[in-house]
């Protein structure tokens, strides 16, 4: 005989810490997901920069539930033109943590 569970025996996703982690395919082309938990909702602003500081692409920039969060990015600027290749930085704040990586573009 079968039992449905309810909802609260239902064990919830959540994230236990904030986290960016590395972005996947690097080296990438043409796109690659950046991939980060929110253990609360937050503002969460996630943006791409080249390695000279300057804001390449803003990729988020909105209140966020909790979770396991992704998005992709497809190497064109604020513009929507295409990047060139090389390394750039994708810094994520939420609340108050704040992280940067690394990411490579070949092309």
């Amino acid at each position: 005989k079968r039992q449905l569970l309810s909802d609260s025996n239902v064990p919830q996703l959540v994230a236990s810490e904030y986290q960016l982690n590395q972005n996947f395919p690097n080296p990438f082309n043409p796109i690659t997901t950046l991939k980060y938990e929110l253990p609360e909702d937050s503002f969460v602003d996630v943006t791409v920069y080249d390695m000279l500081g300057n804001v390449v692409s803003n990729l988020i920039n909105t209140n966020q539930l909790s979770g396991y969060k992704s998005i992709q990015w497809d190497a064109t600027n604020n513009q929507g033109e295409p990047v060139s290749a090389g390394v750039y930085l994708y810094k994520i704040q939420a609340s108050i943590f704040i992280d940067t990586k690394k990411m490579f573009f070949l092309k």
